[in-house]
């Protein structure tokens, strides 16, 4: 199987257009396997939305555009994908919760390539370096952190969304057939398996508390009820934006105001803001010197683990021989197991059935556990 890069490509941004295509797929051909990639607006907008979705059939390239036809006009669309065997994708994890966060669905079977690459002993395994490495294609990179909510896309950003899927079904076969070669197929279906589990069963966090941001930890309860205050000022503010919190202001600058504020200490807004943006900053601030003290938020205590009592014998045995396996295999250690698993595994006060769920069951098998 090849794909060439002069196979035809449809861009699609209506339901009717949608549709028709879907209709045409399913009447051609019955193909069991695709690929697919998503572009999203998190570096542009205030809520991350999917913006696009690139799409790969032998045969058949497309750029489908959830904005124009809207995400209700999408539904015959995501019933053609499960209706596939296999969807491949390239860094999965980001796209499956995409797929989560805007269909309530992730594809049943997601091949990654970047976890076939790595598996393979491939070290350099972004996806520019994957084409060059396997096709000796070189594509442009210039577009990644562009604003693909934006209409109409350039020709250079329609290029950049192509590439992201003409080669993947190739590539993915490609690797497949090297993992069967080399008796690592399963270990590739596991790890994928494992990849959407941790999609599904991954927690969004609780809005209420969203204030908590990395770092928060440090302050003291008014230093917190200051960043509670000023994190509510600007999420508002980038709500009417429709601008993300980092273009606002970063959170090392937030949690530097609130360390000061808490210790009485004099502040102004940062320079960088517009003088309208500096003053209701203030008023935020001078409202938040009015909270009482009953109402500041509570310090959170760490959760303390049980203390894992390590037998370091034991921790340097397993990291010993996963060294010397994964040095043989030519893969990546930490594929195998992370110096944390492998001090939970070598504890003498975890239980055994905890430590059975620590690793998959080729990891295991590689450790002789």
């Amino acid at each position: 199987m090849s794909l060439s890069p002069e196979i035809p490509e449809h861009y699609i941004d209506s339901g009717a257009a949608l549709d028709a295509y879907v209709a045409q797929l399913s009447s051609e051909s019955d193909h069991k396997e695709c690929a697919v990639d998503t572009e999203a607006d998190s570096m542009h907008s205030y809520e991350t939305k999917l913006c696009l979705i690139q799409f790969a059939v032998p045969g058949e390239l497309a750029i489908i555009d959830p904005l124009g036809i809207g995400i209700e006009g999408m539904e015959g669309f995501v019933q053609y994908l499960k209706g596939r065997d296999v969807i491949w994708m390239h860094g999965a994890d980001y796209d499956m919760a995409m797929f989560r966060k805007t269909f309530d669905w992730v594809p049943d079977c997601v091949w990654d390539t970047q976890t076939a690459a790595r598996l393979l002993g491939v070290e350099k395994y972004g996806l520019a370096a994957l084409l060059e490495q396997e096709f000796g294609v070189h594509v442009s990179k210039q577009s990644q952190k562009a604003d693909w909510s934006k209409r109409p896309l350039t020709s250079k950003m329609l290029d950049y969304a192509y590439n992201d899927v003409r080669y993947l079904l190739e590539m993915g076969n490609n690797y497949v057939q090297r993992l069967k070669d080399q008796g690592r197929f399963d270990w590739f279906t596991e790890c994928c398996d494992a990849a959407k589990e941790n999609v599904l069963l991954r927690d969004e966090k609780d809005f209420e508390e969203q204030w908590r941001i990395n770092g928060y930890g440090k302050l003291e309860r008014k230093g917190l009820a200051f960043l509670r205050a000023l994190w509510h000022w600007r999420d508002e503010e980038c709500r009417k934006l429709d601008r993300p919190a980092f273009k606002l202001m970063g959170n090392a600058d937030l949690l530097d105001l609130c360390r000061k504020l808490q210790k009485g200490e004099r502040v102004e807004p940062p320079r960088y803001l517009r003088p309208a943006f500096a003053r209701r900053l203030l008023k935020a601030i001078s409202e938040a010197r009015k909270i009482p003290e009953k109402e500041f938020p509570q310090k959170r205590l760490k959760k303390r683990g049980m203390r894992l009592e390590i037998d370091e014998e034991k921790f340097f045995a397993l990291r010993s021989k996963r060294d010397q396996v994964c040095e043989e295999l030519g893969i990546d250690p930490t594929l195998v197991s992370t110096r944390l698993d492998l001090e939970k595994l070598a504890s003498q006060t975890m239980a055994e059935e905890e430590k059975a769920q620590l690793l998959m069951r080729w990891q295991r098998e590689l450790l002789e556990l």
